[in-house]
């Protein structure tokens, strides 16, 4: 187990990277949920209730071997949550594919939508298949920790212990897995009534049309639900570019629409839970996975996930942060120092120094 930990503050001495920076890297493509393929420009013409949906791509590769890093985002920010952390992976770090959601970022927001943790997985499995993703380190921040954990139950599916062979299975690997501030065990969740609980009843999605209205009402309700830790104070442009991303097309009202992933890690506990998952890996005579799970000390929303993880999970390795649940807003260097460690363990890219933006301290406290 580790912990990363700086002396200093958050740094602010560089201009966050913008909403629109971010989406103006990135592009929107045609994509079919009912079939779960991403679509060719003709192929979306013709196809009823294909989308368009946002995807990030650094140093994309083709060769067959590449390990790729797939990243996918938190709740309420989408791939924009990754952007400060981004910048400090580097550029030696690829590739790498960040995935937005239907309904967050610059991805579509349909009306009457099913969203769920299934979708999600879908996407996901449809983009590694559109890229030709053979391996990948993944890495999932808040609510898609769920996305994974199904993944990761997909990927034994497809490989049952029985009939596991040298070939491995029909689908792109899951290497490692590393879920920062995320469900991992659906009795472990104590999200503040002001965040998910309140997002879910008429009162929520009556806040949230006024919050795609104006900034101020979306940074007020940013505070109110504890996002931050007590000593951190977002400056009013990280709230601005914040809302500017949330509220693209129209946003915020998925925020409502979607808020009831944790009714839904309940009423799938026994497929999403980590322990479960990982107890049958074990099982899989190829399956090894390395599962590493990030908390942070002053997260209100999922900070029993880390000591049931060290209790039901005792081989996945633990890492802690400081600061509150928005890891990725208060401490994206150390954060960005974690992914790299993990990543480069892992196969991808080639070791960095670390540099001003990503000082750390990583401890390694005896067995």
């Amino acid at each position: 187990m580790g912990s990363y930990n700086t002396t200093d503050p958050p740094r602010r001495d560089r201009a966050p990277v913008t909403a629109a920076e971010w989406f103006g890297r990135g592009q929107r493509i045609p994509y079919d949920p009912e079939s779960a393929r991403v679509l060719t420009e003709e192929e979306a013409v013709a196809t009823p209730g294909a989308l368009r949906i946002f995807e990030r791509v650094a140093a994309a590769e083709t060769e067959a071997d590449t390990v790729w890093l797939t990243l996918l985002p938190g709740f309420p920010d989408g791939s924009y949550g990754w952007a400060q952390v981004d910048r400090m992976l580097g550029d030696n770090l690829g590739p790498r594919l960040y995935v937005e959601p239907v309904g967050q970022g610059d991805s579509d927001k349909p009306r009457d939508y099913p969203y769920s943790t299934v979708e999600r997985a879908d996407l996901v499995e449809a983009l590694w298949r559109h890229h030709g993703v053979r391996r990948t380190v993944v890495v999932t921040f808040d609510y898609t920790s769920l996305a994974l954990l199904e993944l990761l139950r997909r990927q034994l599916e497809r490989r049952p212990p029985e009939r596991a062979t040298s070939r491995g299975p029909a689908g792109p690997v899951i290497t490692a897995a590393f879920m920062v501030n995320g469900g991992l065990f659906a009795d472990a969740h104590t999200h503040p009534w002001r965040g998910t609980p309140l997002l879910r009843t008429p009162l929520g999605a009556l806040g949230m049309r006024r919050a795609q209205r104006s900034p101020r009402v979306f940074a007020t309700a940013m505070m109110q639900a504890r996002m931050y830790s007590r000593g951190y104070r977002p400056a009013p442009e990280e709230l601005a570019e914040l809302w500017s991303a949330v509220t693209r097309r129209d946003g915020a009202a998925f925020l409502h629409n979607a808020a009831g992933f944790v009714g839904e890690h309940r009423r799938h506990a026994q497929r999403w839970d980590l322990a479960a998952i990982a107890r049958d890996l074990d099982l899989d005579l190829d399956g090894a996975v390395a599962l590493y799970v990030g908390g942070s000390d002053e997260d209100p929303y999922e900070h029993r996930q880390v000591p049931a993880t060290r209790e039901r999970v005792p081989q996945a390795e633990v890492l802690t942060f400081p600061g509150g649940h928005l890891t990725t807003s208060e401490h994206p260097g150390l954060l960005a120092a974690a992914i790299r460690d993990i990543a480069v363990r892992h196969g991808l890219g080639t070791p960095a120094p670390p540099t001003a933006d990503m000082t750390l301290r990583h401890e390694t406290e005896p067995a």
